[in-house]
């Protein structure tokens, strides 16, 4: 599981190194914006990723949980709602980086 994430990560840094590289010819007023686009996809893409795992660990939890005391349900479902807020932080620092 590691291996992947750092494959998956490794490409992403390649992947801007490339964008970077484009930008520092003379075409970089112009390229600017490919980058903040760049860097907002990252965002939401990785935050929605990270929230996805976080989800999916925290659910099963409680799901295993309320198997075993159905009473724990209304004290295991804010957890799942917060990690759902992660992909929310993620769209609102995408929206930040368009946006500024």
């Amino acid at each position: 599981m590691n291996k992947k994430i750092f494959m998956v990560l490794s490409l992403f840094a390649f992947a801007v190194m490339g964008a970077f590289a484009q930008a520092a010819g003379a075409e970089a007023a112009a390229d600017s914006s490919s980058i903040k686009y760049l860097a907002a996809g990252l965002a939401v893409g990785l935050a929605c990723i990270a929230g996805g795992i976080a989800v999916g660990k925290i659910g099963a939890a409680a799901m295993g949980a309320m198997s075993e005391n159905a009473e724990l349900s209304g004290k295991a479902l804010p957890f799942v709602g917060l990690a759902e807020g992660i992909c929310l932080w993620g769209f609102l620092v995408a929206l930040l980086i368009i946006i500024l």
